[in-house]
């Protein structure tokens, strides 16, 4: 009897935590009866924007990728130096901070440095249209992202 008892409970948390991993695997979810059937914007897998999330990566994939938080959308890239101008160098971090695709949920913060006389690093500043440069483009992107997923 205590076997029988064991593998119903087994063949139950089967049954729940197969649920649970398909619910999971739902990239469109839907909320309402099946007449208002109607798409969450819901994206599973990260806690971000996934459309500006992909988006980042892609437009500074030119840069040393440091680290990559999904789960709280920070993205942070390691010195890059342009072969161009070998004197300065540049490191940016990424904020992603909703899970909807709008302008405002995007943050880009830009460190310059400049080489000196002895052959350190100094700090410089960065020009803001520099950062909202890098935000539109990366915006520009991610709507070019949504689009083809959409069609």
């Amino acid at each position: 009897m205590a076997l029988k008892s064991a593998s119903v409970r087994g063949v139950a948390i089967l049954t729940i935590a197969s649920g649970l991993m398909l619910s999971a695997c739902s990239s469109l979810p839907f909320v309402g009866g099946r007449d208002e059937a109607r798409k969450v914007d819901v994206q599973q897998g990260i806690g971000v924007n996934g459309y500006l999330w992909r988006a980042t990566l892609d437009t500074l994939s030119f840069m040393p990728l440091t680290t990559a938080d999904p789960w709280g959308g920070v993205i942070n890239y390691d010195w890059y130096t342009n072969p161009q101008t070998p004197n300065e160098r540049f490191k940016a971090t990424v904020f992603i901070l909703d899970t909807r695709l709008r302008a405002d949920a995007l943050n880009v913060t830009v460190t310059k440095e400049m080489r000196d006389a002895t052959g350190g690093w100094t700090a410089a500043p960065v020009a803001a249209q520099t950062e909202t440069d890098l935000e539109n483009a990366i915006l520009t992107r991610a709507r070019q992202l949504n689009l083809s997923n959409a069609g």
